[in-house]
Order: C-alpha cells, then structure tokens, then sequence
C-alpha cells in the first residue's frame, strides 16, 4: 500500500496517510478518460438548438407564379429552401445528448486518473484547510503556505461544504473547489495539481471502496 505525505498548514511535514492501491495505483487508461470525459461534457450540452423547415416558416402558402408559360423554372413556394428566408433542409433540432457509461467504467476512469496524479506528484493531501473569514488574499497564503502558488491550476477537494474555503477560491481562475461527492474525472484532468483534505481522502476510499464492493 503506497503512502502519502501529510502536508501541515505551514507547508512542512505533518506525517502520513495510507493511499489504497485499487484507487491510487490503478492503471492509467486514457481510452477510459476520453469516453468519461465526452459523457460528461455531452450531458452538459443544452440541446436547445432548432431551425425552421418549409412547413414551420409562416408564409409562402401562394404558388408565386404560374407553372408554366413565364419563362421561369417551376416554383411552388417561396418558402422553399432555396429562396432567401425559406425553410432549413435538415436543420438541427432539440435533442437530448446524454449517453450513459456503465458504472464500473466510470469508477475506473476515475480511479485511472486519482492514480495519474498520484503517479505524477501532483496529489497532495494537507491536514487542515480554512479559510474562516472567506478572504481571497488569505487563501492565496494558505495554499502558497502548501507549494501551491496558481502557477499550476489545482482542484481543492473537501470532505464537505466550506463556505469559507469556497468563497475565497472562487475569484481565483486557477482553483476550483469540489466535494467528494461531486468528484469526477473532467475536473480531476482538467487541473493539473490534486489537493485534498485528510477527511476528503477517507470519504474518497469510502466511496470508491463501497463502489468496488457493490460491482
């Protein structure tokens, strides 16, 4: 079972923790993080599009010249395609653009890429994190104090919710914060540096341990 450095709130060493190896020593399946992340930002998609075809564009009901005997090649409509202002021919519609995953993949894309950033050093697990008075510029200094200094992007993962801590970190373009229950693949990728809570990491083993259980 590997272990992690516990990072104390000045930025020293502040002991140890055990990582399981089923979800930080996972093998790295990038084929895994595509299909999640395109389910993910699929879901995400609106569907609101939409265009008119011939028969929703109002107007054109009057056959515009006769059929023959002008000169002019055979129209029936000047809501035809064709004309300027005439209906869309195959136009996108509202649709729904979910598609779903099995479980066991999406556990795995996820496990694939806590075991990504373990494998790159880019995990770091602190023991105390707040920011009691909701201060950007205190929480620029906490996570300086932990080598976080915003020139790597870093995803912030709590046990549970902070208000504090997720007032702070919202006006800074390179941190983002998550509850354990909203972790994901896409925001794990999507940041370069992984900090989470001593409590943050024993929900994570719950909930994935409890995931694997249920498989």
């Amino acid at each position: 079972m590997a272990t992690q450095a516990l990072v104390g709130k000045a930025g020293g060493a502040a002991g140890s923790v055990e990582l399981a190896p089923a979800i930080f020593e996972a093998p790295v399946k990038p084929h895994l993080f595509h299909a999640e992340v395109r389910r993910q930002l699929a879901a995400r998609r609106a569907g609101t599009h939409s265009t008119k075809n011939r028969a929703a564009v109002s107007g054109g009901g009057i056959k515009p010249w006769k059929q023959k005997g002008t000169g002019r090649a055979r129209q029936g409509t000047i809501r035809a395609p064709q004309w300027s202002g005439g209906g869309v021919v195959f136009g996108p519609v509202p649709r729904d653009y979910t598609h779903d995953l099995p479980k066991k993949v999406r556990r795995a894309a996820l496990c694939s890429a806590l075991s990504l950033r373990q494998r790159e050093g880019a995990l770091l697990v602190t023991d105390v994190l707040d920011v009691a008075d909701g201060k950007t510029k205190h929480a620029v200094e906490v996570l300086g104090g932990l080598g976080l200094d915003g020139e790597q992007s870093v995803l912030v993962v709590l046990e549970q919710a902070n208000p504090g801590v997720e007032r702070a970190l919202r006006n800074l373009p390179w941190a983002s914060v998550l509850m354990v229950a909203g972790l994901n693949t896409y925001d794990i990728l999507r940041r370069k540096k992984l900090l989470l809570t001593r409590g943050a990491l024993d929900a994570i083993h719950a909930r994935l341990s409890a995931a694997e259980n249920e498989s």
